[in-house]
């Protein structure tokens, strides 16, 4: 007898019982909401591994040509899937790539999630979203919030559009902006909550200005530490704010922001301002020194 393939729901669920396992569905609602959005709309059939072969090229999956394993990829916890490289320059249709510069993804869904999670969107919040990208993790806000609360932010026009069109199919019909997610979108400011699902090196001050005091931005920061860290902050009305950082991603810079700046210049300590204590019972810390 052949064993029934894998439907769609069915992989849903075993993806969100792994997410469950690392303790991002802390909200039922946001489990509920995770169920509700069937993620493979939302993936071009044709996408990039994020892992190169043994011959350093990056291989294509195909819904077309391999059904079974691209919907299997789709629902991996932790695997993202490239969307675009070299914005735009290297085309899907000419197969594996051996470059590397991956500038749009399908975040993984166990990061989209745990980022959703430390959001913590409530009903009837208006939400701002940095980074429309495929439109998924703006399905999943939508669901959360009501798609009248929010405003999804996208610089290329052509993956704007294919989103919209992606959410529209599904009936949810925020409004999709094609602009610069650094300089937030000021028409419908004041928001409650900002998402950024693309990585600063700076946080950008039109976000801090555009979100009510005391709200909540969540965005990637590049580190010098070779990841990027999930950052929270809290805007305090005054143009400024004050948060930290809560677990280790890896996500596209911004384009403005690809290109590096000394990490002095970003406020990260240099290692002369670092203390390492251990104590004799061999607990060792790590702090700056003005801690």
């Amino acid at each position: 007898m052949t064993a029934s393939v894998p439907g769609p729901a069915e992989l849903r669920e075993e993806c969100a019982t792994g997410i469950a396992a690392y303790g991002y569905f802390d909200e039922q609602e946001l489990r509920d909401a995770f169920l509700a959005v069937p993620r493979e709309h939302f993936v071009p059939r044709r996408v990039w591994w994020p892992k190169a072969d043994d011959d350093g090229r990056y291989p294509v999956l195909d819904r077309d040509e391999q059904p079974e394993r691209w919907l299997k990829a789709v629902y991996r916890p932790l695997t993202a899937l490239i969307t675009q490289v070299a914005d735009g320059a290297v085309r899907i249709e000419d197969g594996p790539t051996a470059s590397s510069d991956f500038t749009s993804s399908i975040s993984c869904p166990a990061v989209v999630v745990n980022m959703l999670r430390h959001l913590a969107p409530q009903a009837g919040d208006r939400i701002l979203e940095i980074g429309t990208g495929t439109g998924y993790s703006t399905a999943l806000l939508c669901e959360r919030v009501g798609a009248e609360h929010v405003v999804t932010v996208e610089i290329q026009e052509a993956l704007a559009k294919r989103a919209e069109e992606r959410l529209g199919a599904l009936g949810y019909r925020p409004q999709v902006v094609c602009a610069d997610g650094e300089q937030g979108w000021e028409p419908g400011a004041p928001y409650d909550r900002l998402l950024s699902t693309a990585c600063v090196r700076q946080v950008p001050p039109a976000w801090l200005r555009q979100v009510k005091p005391g709200g909540l931005i969540i965005t990637p920061l590049a580190t010098p530490m070779h990841c990027d860290a999930l950052a929270w902050l809290r805007p305090d009305g005054q143009g400024g704010g004050g948060g930290g950082l809560f677990d280790t991603v890896y996500f596209m810079k911004t384009l403005s922001q690809r290109p590096r700046k000394p990490w002095r210049e970003l406020g990260w300590p240099r290692w002369p301002d670092w203390s390492l204590t251990v104590t004799p019972e061999g607990s060792q810390r790590l702090h700056t020194r003005d801690r």
